[in-house]
Formats: structure tokens, C-alpha cells, sequence
């Protein structure tokens, strides 16, 4: 029998994750703060008023939220999930936090029996609509198998990369990948299109070798159409850079390119493109280099 999941979180990567689960067969209860929990319950989902009203239903609570305050709020507050689930059940944070956060929520929630694990994802909006995630998972081996199959209904990966906390300092690695390889690409383009070569070419050249990647497949195509509509906002990747820096100074990592690049964002930030996706790190040497890379 497949466990009962409560969602709780239904924003951009929460509302096509929790349809995905609803599509795999699970008996899915959510958090109804929003319009999208009224479109979740025309899907088939139940709906809960309070995290301690939801937490009371399911087998498995899922949460995929901004930042530690708010999942710290939902599951240890008031009406939170620790005041409604029973024992044994397993808390899944899928958000993306501060690994210490994480460990210390574990604490308290272990106190009151309830299993955990830290399971932050990478792939942005388009993978969490295609279920086709990457989810790097911290917690117990045997609370991880338990789980593997709703996690799996969400993503085409999901590696346990050892106990609570790990999740998300794989997520924190990835993280820094991720934004300078956007920073490295748009070094690259402006490069090109002030020394009169066309961005697309380039792209086409070296999209096979060394210096492809999923990032830049991902990004080159949009940064040239101007697409910068929000898979992964600035704003939400100054929150993991930040968590990134925090977690590098109380281990004692210099992170010196990480520290340019979330420079860069902040300068974004500035500029007013904070909702604007990540790839919008181009603007920033655009606008030194007074240049548009495009097609």
C-alpha cells in the first residue's frame, strides 16, 4: 500500500512536484494557503487548513519552502507538523536550507519520534514539471529507502549522499556549479559578441567539447532569445549563496569565485531584476562590456 503524503509548499517547483505524486497514485493532502491548493484539490488532492491539521492525515510530509525561517515556522511553530504527526512518521524537506538548520530540526523532531530527511532538488521549473528532478537526499538509510519511491515519483535521480544535513551541502555544491557556470558562460558571450563573433556559433562550436554542459544548454538558448522569465530566480540563489558562504566560513573553505558571483547577483538585485532568472548574470557584464549578446 503506497504511504499517504501530505505537501506543503506550492509554489513553483511545489504545485508540479505535488501533481506529479498525484499522477504516480498517492493519496496526497496539501496545505491550502493558495490558489494552487484549490487547483491541486480539483487534481484530486485533499486540502488541510494548518501544517498540524495536514500532518495529523498523511504517513510522509513533504516541504518545499523558501528558506530555513519558513520551514523552521511550519514544522516546528505553532499548529506546525511536529503538534500533529505521530510517531514514525517522516518529515521530507525538500527546500533548500542551511544544513545546520536542517540537523537541528531533525533533532527535535526525533525527540518526538518523527523520522527526517533533508532532501533538497536541482533542475528548476522545467524538471519539477517533467518529474525529472535530482534529489540529493541526508537521513538514515532505512528512512531513505522507506521513501525512495515517493521521492522517485518527483525525479530521475535521487542519490543519499549520507546523513541529515548532507542533502543540503550537495545542494550547496551544486549550487556553486551552477552559478559559475552561468557566470563563466556569460563571460563568454559578451567576449564573443564584443569581438564581433555571433553568440549562437560559439554556443554550436563548443556546446560539444569540454565546455559543454547541462547549464549551458540549459541557459545559452534562453540568454539569446532574452528569455529571462523565472525557472530559478536571482533571488532565490542569493538565499543558497548565502547559505553557501555561511556554511564555507563556520568550516573554515575560502570560497573566493562563489563570493564574486554572488557579488554579481546582488548587483542585479540592485538593479531591480532580483524575480528575474538566473541567467540574467549575462546583464551584469553586458553592462560593463556595453554590449547584448543575442542571436
Amino acid at each position: 500500500m503506497k504511504m499517504k503524503v501530505g505537501f506543503i509548499g506550492l509554489g513553483i517547483m511545489g504545485k508540479p512536484m505535488s501533481k506529479n505524486l498525484l499522477k504516480a497514485g498517492y493519496e496526497l493532502v496539501v496545505l491550502d494557503t493558495s490558489k494552487n491548493g484549490s487547483e491541486l484539490a480539483a487534481a484530486g488532492a485533499k486540502t488541510a487548513s494548518t501544517a498540524k491539521a495536514l500532518a495529523e492525515q498523511v504517513d510522509v510530509i513533504i516541504t518545499m519552502l523558501p528558506n530555513s525561517p519558513q520551514v523552521n515556522e511550519v514544522v516546528l511553530g505553532p499548529n506546525g507538523v511536529i503538534e500533529g504527526a505521530k510517531s514514525g512518521t517522516v518529515v521530507i524537506d525538500m527546500s533548500s536550507i542551511a544544513p545546520l538548520t536542517s540537523q537541528e530540526i531533525g533533532r527535535k523532531l526525533a525527540e518526538k519520534g518523527i523520522e527526517m530527511l533533508d532532501a533538497p532538488v536541482s533542475g528548476g521549473e522545467p524538471k519539477a514539471i517533467a518529474g525529472t528532478l535530482s534529489v540529493m537526499v541526508g537521513g538514515k538509510k532505512e528512512v531513505f529507502d522507506q521513501c525512495f519511491d515517493v521521492l522517485k515519483a518527483m525525479a530521475a535521480s535521487v542519490i543519499r549522499t549520507g546523513d541529515i544535513g548532507a542533502g543540503n551541502v550537495t545542494k550547496l555544491a551544486n549550487q556553486i556549479v551552477v552559478a559559475i557556470n552561468i557566470a563563466a558562460m556569460s563571460e563568454a558571450f559578451v567576449l564573443a559578441s564584443k569581438a564581433g563573433v555571433q553568440p549562437e556559433l560559439v554556443y554550436q562550436a563548443i556546446r560539444g567539447g569540454l565546455a559543454g554542459s547541462t547549464v549551458l544548454d540549459a541557459k545559452a538558448p534562453l540568454v539569446m532569445d532574452r528569455n529571462f522569465d523565472p525557472g530559478f530566480r536571482i533571488n532565490l540563489h542569493i538565499k543558497d549563496l548565502s547559505n553557501v558562504l555561511e556554511t564555507s566560513h563556520e568550516v573554515g573553505v575560502p570560497l573566493p569565485l562563489t563570493a564574486a558571483v554572488m557579488e554579481m547577483m546582488q548587483a542585479l538585485k540592485v538593479d531591480g531584476m532580483g524575480d528575474c532568472d538566473h541567467g540574467s548574470l549575462i546583464r551584469y557584464y553586458e553592462k560593463m562590456a556595453k554590449v547584448e549578446v543575442n542571436r
